[in-house]
């Protein structure tokens, strides 16, 4: 089965229709996922227009939805978007070239960029399984992942491997490119992976994610090939960057801003000596998108709500030397923050 979100949005704006061709709201408003096509949404329901490819999947998947399918004939847009005082759009997913096709057409439009934000900042229950699907997937794969690491493998390999292990239980792609960091690269927040041999005492941060039907998780973690006893400062940082990861899903509550919620973990790293060091926000919603809205950030202005789906990610870098960051995909339910991920340690692992 699968849930629309075009009445969701239309509640949303002050407009008679709203219309999208770009594909991951076209997928956000229909649930489906097509190319070269547009999508429209007025008080009768939603119409996906597309072609040959996929009007025979869209038929089988809309029945008995408010979405109709149809094949598309060029024109249609123009005719269709014409008879309306005004069209929602959203300006920054749509081209320059598109844009003045409509307009020279004399279509209204009206940028509802922050309505598409809001209706998909908040998640019903069909996004909420896909999501907690991936996540599943990602941390079953990446303990799957643990004990084939092994000295000599290339960054490439392991991320390879996870990704592998990714797909083959289910998984449609890659939420974002995998980041495997040996050694010092963790200290660089995105790292890209390479070639670099995996030495004993290393240690490793991996960043990484998958999809469910368009839906996205993600997950860091940090951990050690084998102890060399030169990793004190390293032991000592990463109990801080835990405190702080475990400090936000203790004390963060809905209500709370983006600002606020990033302070939980910023304020406690400075007390304990690493402010400095953590130099990116807290988190970033999650979705079709791996971001999007709300930001958990020094400048979040959003107040986060019950089925907002974003990330609990501190961590600190030290150039040149190690990085450490702990990430779990989290959602506010119940005024109060649940963690997707429920398989994996956050402790400190020693391979």
């Amino acid at each position: 089965m699968v849930y629309t979100n075009g009445k969701k949005l239309l509640a949303l704006v002050n407009c008679d229709a709203v219309y999208a061709s770009c594909e991951f709201l076209m997928r956000y408003i229909t649930g489906f996922e097509a190319e070269n096509g547009f999508v429209i949404v007025d008080k009768t329901g939603t119409t996906l227009y597309t072609d040959r490819r996929y009007i025979e999947a869209a038929e089988k998947l809309f029945q008995g939805t408010d979405v109709t399918p149809t094949l598309y004939q060029q024109g249609d847009a123009i005719k269709r978007l014409s008879s309306y005082q005004s069209v929602g759009i959203s300006f920054r997913q749509t081209s320059h070239s598109e844009y003045e096709t409509l307009t020279k057409a004399g279509v209204k439009t009206v940028d509802i960029d922050g309505a598409f934000a809001t209706a998909m900042s908040v998640k019903n229950e069909w996004e909420l399984s896909c999501i907690q699907k991936a996540c599943e997937i990602a941390e079953d794969a990446f303990l799957e992942l643990l004990p084939q690491i092994q000295e000599g493998m290339t960054e490439t390999e392991v991320a390879a491997l996870l990704e592998y292990g990714m797909r083959k239980r289910g998984a449609q792609g890659l939420a974002f490119p995998t980041i495997v960091a040996f050694g010092s690269h963790a200290a660089v927040p995105h790292h890209e992976t390479g070639m670099t041999k995996l030495a004993f005492g290393d240690e490793i941060l991996i960043d990484f994610g998958c999809r469910v039907n368009g839906y996205c998780s993600d997950i860091t973690r940090t951990f050690l090939f084998g102890d060399d006893g030169k990793h004190e400062e390293f032991k000592k940082a990463y109990q801080a960057v835990l405190t702080a990861h475990n400090l936000v899903k203790e004390k963060l509550v809905s209500g709370m801003t983006g600002k606020e919620a990033d302070a939980i973990a910023r304020e406690y790293l400075k007390q304990v000596g690493y402010g400095e060091q953590f130099t990116h926000s807290l988190g970033h919603g999650i979705g079709l998108n791996v971001h999007e809205s709300p930001s958990v950030s020094p400048k979040g202005e959003t107040s986060l709500q019950d089925g907002m789906v974003f990330s609990d990610e501190p961590g600190v870098y030290f150039v040149g030397e190690f990085g450490i960051r702990i990430e779990d995909t989290i959602v506010l339910q119940n005024g109060k923050v649940k963690s997707f991920m429920s398989k994996t340690d956050r402790n400190l692992v020693i391979l």
